[in-house]
């Protein structure tokens, strides 16, 4: 193997971690700069009154398995969600609506109108979408389902992972396997079921998953391994171009290498980027993202009835003061240990961003009120912790793949500098890991003097 040049990394959550990690494990010198007190970036793990809460994301799923084998390289192991987090909720009209768990059961069940099941039933007639064309997901729902489910299923679907608007997201790249079933295949429904025919056998079902201690261990864990090499309340206030090198400038001093990359929202990075490549600057500043608060409700004695299941989305034609909620002890029961109920609301997103300009009593009344009108609970609860994040999660929209490779390309004309983080190609923690895994080899296969 070449020598490896020495790689400061800004930004020491989950994808910067991981990098950090790899670089380390193969031997090079790596430095990663974290502005917060604790490393881990939205995924973190709070632990509060026996509760055990999430700040950002509150599972994964691993479906390459990068996030197993990074968990187990470090000692841990991935905790798979309990049995009833198969059952979903979806608010319609007003009202929880039960999800069947067998797609087939959809035309059984009550939750759909007569006239959207029988336009799902000529889902296999639909047509392939223009070639070359970026497409909405909605454009791409509805020519497959029709508006119906589109506005209640598929746009409480995207709220759940993306908290956006999917006239503006991009169906093939913020739902990639959604548009490879339909090039390969044309009908999702089809292509769903020959995919599964031709991989599926004797293969399980990927799972919710989370960790012991929460999803915050990884980045805790990957952190101790890193050791010294972590340096904590270390933002970067600028970067700089230093003859062949790089660097970046902290409040306790300058760090320099060869190599930097920066693992930041894209915000972040533009503003350190700005002052000597405004177009990379500005194209990365063109990623949009949307805020979100997180409420967690934690009650003891446990709630009774206690919400069993994984939680419910609301679509956002409801008009709703909430995105969806999230019945984590029933998920998880190990994030409630002792017993007691833990209730996590989300409020924000692209069409209700102005509801972080309220204070964390009114954030945590909005949660309460609309758990009082949905699930019935009047109950004040023992804990409630309200967590914001005004730039919570990258938009994938439309243009975002062309706008990436753009910005990748301008990047490249900068020797040494390297671009990670979630807002590239794909937001959840398991894709964080794998896009870090895929960075850092090929930092190693470009590996110089």
């Amino acid at each position: 193997m070449a020598q490896q040049r020495p790689t400061v990394v800004v930004g020491g959550g989950i994808s910067g971690l991981s990098l950090a990690l790899l670089l380390h494990r193969a031997e090079v010198p790596v430095t990663v700069l974290e502005a917060d007190s604790t490393p881990g970036g939205t995924a973190r793990t709070l632990e509060r009154d026996g509760f055990l809460l999430e700040t950002g994301p509150n599972s994964l799923l691993d479906r390459d398995g990068a996030v197993a084998a990074l968990a187990t390289s470090l000692g841990l192991q991935l905790r798979p969600a309990a049995a009833s987090a198969s059952r979903r909720s979806l608010v319609l009209g007003g009202r929880l609506r039960e999800l069947p768990t067998a797609p087939s059961a959809m035309f059984t069940s009550d939750v759909l109108p007569w006239g959207a099941k029988l336009r799902l039933l000529l889902e296999p007639f639909s047509r392939r979408g223009p070639p070359d064309v970026d497409e909405s997901l909605g454009s791409f729902a509805r020519r497959h389902i029709g508006r119906t489910l589109t506005a209640t299923m598929v746009d409480a679907l995207q709220t759940g992972i993306w908290a956006g608007d999917m006239e503006r997201l991009s169906a093939a790249s913020a739902f990639p396997r959604l548009v490879a079933l339909e090039r390969g295949y044309r009908s999702l429904v089809l292509g769903a079921i020959r995919s599964r025919r031709g991989v599926g056998a004797g293969m399980g079902r990927v799972q919710l998953s989370s960790l012991d201690g929460g999803l915050g261990a990884l980045s805790k864990a990957a952190a101790a391994a890193l050791g010294t090499r972590v340096r904590l309340n270390a933002p970067a206030l600028a970067l700089e171009r230093r003859g062949d090198g790089w660097s970046v400038v902290t409040p306790s001093g300058t760090v320099e290498a060869p190599r930097v990359v920066l693992s930041l929202p894209p915000t972040e990075a533009a503003g350190l980027l700005r002052p000597f490549d405004a177009g990379l600057a500005e194209a990365l500043a063109a990623i949009p993202t949307v805020p979100v608060a997180v409420v967690h409700l934690g009650y003891r004695p446990a709630l009774e009835p206690e919400p069993v299941g994984f939680g419910f989305l609301v679509p956002p034609r409801e008009r709703r003061d909430i995105l969806g909620a999230l019945y984590v002890s029933s998920a998880f029961p190990f994030r409630a240990p002792g017993g007691g109920t833990l209730l996590t609301v989300l409020l924000g997103g692209a069409h209700r961003p102005e509801l972080l300009a309220r204070d964390d009593e009114g954030l945590v009344q909005a949660a309460r009120a609309e758990l009082s009108a949905l699930l019935g609970v009047s109950r004040a609860p023992t804990l409630t912790q309200v967590i914001r994040w005004p730039r919570a999660i990258p938009q994938y929209n439309v243009g975002h793949a062309q706008r990436v490779a753009s910005i990748l390309a301008q990047a490249s004309r900068w020797p040494g500098l390297w671009l990670g983080g979630n807002a590239y190609r794909g937001a959840g923690v398991a894709d964080c890991v794998r896009s870090a895994g895929e960075l850092g080899r090929q930092m190693l296969a470009a590996a110089g003097p």
